[in-house]
């Protein structure tokens, strides 16, 4: 974990969902490592051309929902979460992703994204739980 002065580069934005505290009605924010989660988050889940301003943002991964669970389905993952993230958040530099078929019969599958801080050179990893129901493993 970095210290605060060297992680305020990172930046602060507000949290998603957005929310607010109870106790004073402001807009709660999130800083640091967890904005680069959320904001990771936010592309991972977004659809290519979802945002009418910014056609770019996101990575499609819903395409693949109902795709075979495959190798092939592997790198299409691998490729769609690696460019969605250089085109998308200038902050961390992607150093490896790993797609994992953790529940095949629910369709269940975990991306491990590991990462490194532009500015501070210090390696994270997220993990993200991306469901793709697959049609043939229906009537197992």
């Amino acid at each position: 974990m970095t210290s605060k002065a060297e992680s305020n580069f990172l930046g602060t934005g507000w949290s998603f969902p957005v929310t607010f505290s109870a106790g004073n009605h402001q807009l709660n924010t999130s800083s640091f490592e967890g904005n680069i989660n959320e904001c990771i988050n936010i592309i991972l889940r977004t659809k290519n051309g979802e945002r009418s301003f910014n056609p770019g943002f996101g990575s499609g991964l819903q395409q693949f929902f109902f795709a075979r669970m495959d190798e092939t389905l592997k790198g299409r993952i691998i490729d769609a979460v690696k460019t969605s993230l250089l085109n998308n958040e200038p902050r961390i530099t992607v150093l490896d992703v790993d797609v994992e078929y953790t529940d095949v019969n629910n369709g269940l599958i975990e991306i491990l994204i590991s990462y490194r801080y532009n500015s501070t050179n210090t390696r994270h990893n997220y993990v993200f739980p991306f469901h793709v129901n697959e049609g043939t493993n229906l009537g197992q």
